[in-house]
């Protein structure tokens, strides 16, 4: 597939498997998985055709690794991010001192006063390094990093988990352990000789 043909299949399996599966005619187990042959039968059927192959190397090529394959390979499922009700089983875990948290510069406001909420997701998404959470926030705005006082928060009982991809997801960060010093965008022009 050339970048722009992955990039289009990407985003309708994303699409698919975390927020509309009924957009393949498919239906997501309680853990999110689906079978590989009903999806891409109901791509098909979509008029998104895929070969197992193309499949595959959109689960290989992913940047985010959003896409994770049954230890058989017989199912697929989104390794977060969901909005339909699904449980992914992923077991509590301790998080590291500091987490990040990459948002536009025009929610900082609301963030700041109102914490992290997983609006229409099951959880808050939160990266392991700045870089990471700093592509997050520019997919919506002017980014902005924030750093989230995890070992604060785990002391206090909030309850951590990890996805397949080095995802941490909480149910929410309240804004005393938001960082209130946000990393801003690092310019990436350089200036022009005067």
């Amino acid at each position: 597939m050339n970048p722009e043909e992955l990039v289009r299949a990407s985003k309708f399996l994303s699409r698919v498997l975390r927020h509309r599966p009924e957009e393949a005619n498919v239906t997501l187990d309680a853990e999110g998985w689906v079978e590989v042959d009903a999806l891409l039968k109901g791509c098909r059927a979509a008029g998104r055709p895929l070969t197992r192959a193309e499949l595959e190397e959109i689960v290989a090529r992913n940047d985010k690794r959003r896409y994770a394959f049954s230890e058989d390979g017989r199912r697929i499922r989104a390794q977060q991010g969901h909005t339909v009700e699904v449980d992914l089983n992923l077991p509590v875990r301790t998080p590291p001192e500091v987490l990040y948290h990459g948002t536009a510069k025009h929610s900082l406001p609301a963030i700041l006063n109102e914490g992290l909420r997983p609006m229409g997701r099951h959880y808050v998404h939160l990266s392991p390094d700045e870089e990471t959470a700093r592509r997050v926030g520019a997919r919506h705005g002017r980014p902005v990093v924030l750093t989230v006082d995890s070992a604060r928060m785990h002391a206090d009982g909030h309850e951590f988990r990890i996805s397949g991809n080095g995802v941490w997801l909480v149910a929410g960060v309240p804004p005393h352990y938001l960082d209130g010093r946000w990393i801003p965008k690092r310019s990436t022009k350089r200036r022009a000789a005067r």
